[in-house]
């Protein structure tokens, strides 16, 4: 790298650091570190998010939303209250699903997937509905479930039935499904945008369950079954609209929950991270910027297939400007060197995985200032 002297105008624009800091907490040490290498410089921070945690916290503090609270439960059924954001002007509700059936909100593995659904999320809706919300922009990544968003959709009042007539109350009894009743509203909102990273269908190798099940639970053993149910629904489901949901790129995100809310609130599925970038005027801060600092927990091959970290990159090799990756740990470098600039991270270098994630703020700081202090080297 060349020597430096002068100062850049720098932007700070990480994704969350998953376990340990949030994508703002992440961007103030990157920032720190920085700042303490190169004080010539003039930074800003954007915390950046793809649809899945953090994207509520990111996406409000763009549009100037409040938080709000509302009683639910989480996809165990265990009470909680649980976070969404209002913005009155707009009459827009920002929903982000993990903060309600999330994954990272249930001891570890202590729950099977087919015991949990996304009927607290159906709560949450109703409650943002109620508010006034005409738009609601829904970030779906982090779910613990995979039910399709039938537990979402009976908490909105639609009716599953068997062949006997008799009421389905749990996904995975969906195989012997035979009619769908709507309720009188389908539609809770004018708009409703899917905020999501992935792009798969709901069912087959690329589908909700043989992709995203391992990660909550599910066995091989399980997916047999889980497809079945899935299957039936989307059928059942596609039949009684006239249109075919199914294989809609993002159907299978969040398992299934994309497909629920296409087809059970008439949602619009949108990559998370190219709406928050419009709506953060992204590109416009990349060309005000000489360099660009992004990051999160793992760099590796994911990284380029449609989370926020990659599509920073993207856009900083479309314009011509310098991208510098952080992260706890990084695999598949040459892969990723086609787009980053430069690649550091915390493990093996600078110390163990264990001391990275437990004194996460420390270490991440010690790393922008080795880079930056580097970079003028």
């Amino acid at each position: 790298m060349k020597q430096s002297k002068a100062g850049k105008r720098v932007l700070i624009a990480p994704d969350k650091f998953k376990g340990t800091l949030s994508g703002l907490q992440a961007a103030r040490c990157i920032r720190k570190g920085w700042q303490q290498a190169r004080r010539q410089d003039e930074t800003k921070i954007l915390p950046i998010c793809d649809g899945g945690d953090g994207f509520g916290e990111s996406l409000a503090r763009l549009e100037g939303a409040r938080k709000m609270t509302c009683p639910t439960v989480d996809a165990a059924h265990r009470r909680i209250k649980a976070h969404w954001w209002w913005q009155e002007e707009k009459q827009m509700a920002i929903v982000e699903s993990a903060s309600v059936i999330g994954l990272a909100q249930l001891p570890k593995g202590k729950y099977h997937p087919f015991e949990l659904d996304t009927y607290g999320l159906g709560i949450l809706l109703q409650h943002a509905q109620s508010k006034g919300a005409r738009t609601c922009v829904v970030g779906i990544g982090g779910s613990a479930t995979n039910d399709g968003g039938f537990g979402m959709a009976r908490a909105l009042g639609w009716q599953f039935l068997d062949e006997g007539g008799s009421e389905i109350e749990r996904w995975v009894e969906l195989k012997g499904l035979s009619q769908i009743r709507r309720p009188r509203k389908r539609k809770l909102f004018h708009r409703l945008i899917i905020a999501s990273d992935v792009t798969n269908p709901l069912l087959g190798r690329e589908g909700a369950s043989r992709i995203y099940g391992p990660q909550k639970g599910l066995r091989s053993k399980d997916m047999r079954s889980s497809e079945a149910c899935l299957s039936v629904l989307g059928d059942v489901m596609d039949l009684q609209l006239g249109q075919p949901l199914q294989s809609e790129p993002g159907a299978g995100a969040a398992g299934g929950l994309g497909y629920g809310l296409m087809a059970f609130l008439g949602g619009k599925a949108r990559s998370g991270f190219d709406y928050f970038a419009q709506r953060a005027k992204l590109d416009s801060l990349i060309r005000w910027s000489d360099w660009v600092v992004t990051g999160e927990g793992s760099l590796d091959q994911s990284t380029l297939m449609g989370k926020g970290v990659g599509g920073i990159a993207l856009r900083c090799k479309d314009l011509d400007t310098p991208c510098f990756g952080l992260a706890g740990v990084s695999s598949h470098r040459k892969k990723l060197g086609a787009m980053f600039d430069r690649i550091e991270a915390i493990c093996p270098h600078l110390t163990d995985s264990e001391t990275a994630q437990r004194e996460a703020s420390q270490w991440l700081t010690r790393l922008a200032h080795q880079t930056a202090d580097d970079i003028q080297m």
